[in-house]
């Protein structure tokens, strides 16, 4: 399933927080508030809600950018371009292939931010958590 901006999901799992911090406050108690928290949240699965914001996870290497800078030139002018530098600008993309191949097999962490319909909002929570509505 596809996680966007204001798509409606259900929470696929039962789900447990540990403690529940009121905001502005961080888990240790301190911030603007008061107090070390009050105690903790369950959340049955089935609860539906909309997705506020998607967070994707991959960070790439200066290897993956320039392979994707050096093959979009080379998808969108090679065939423009004399057979030298055409030649020259495929070795370099064939270079940084290893490094775009690792960063393709890498595991996406997908997190998300999900306004509930009973008011609750659960953010940075795996992506995985959820199915469509």
């Amino acid at each position: 399933m596809t996680l966007n901006e204001g798509r409606r999901v259900k929470l696929a799992v039962d789900l447990r927080l540990g403690q529940v911090v009121p905001d502005g406050e961080d888990a240790s108690g301190t911030g603007t508030g008061a107090g070390a928290g009050a105690g903790f949240l369950a959340l049955a699965a089935g609860v539906e809600g909309t997705v506020e914001r998607v967070d994707e996870d991959r960070p790439q290497s200066q290897e993956v950018r320039e392979y994707e800078r050096l093959k979009s030139l080379l998808d969108d002018f090679g065939h423009q371009m004399p057979p030298g530098s055409r030649r020259q600008l495929q070795e370099q993309v064939d270079s940084l292939e290893p490094a775009w191949t690792a960063y393709q097999e890498r595991k996406l962490r997908l997190t998300v931010r999900v306004r509930f319909d009973n008011g609750f909002v659960l953010d940075d929570a795996p992506g995985d958590l959820f199915t469509s509505a």
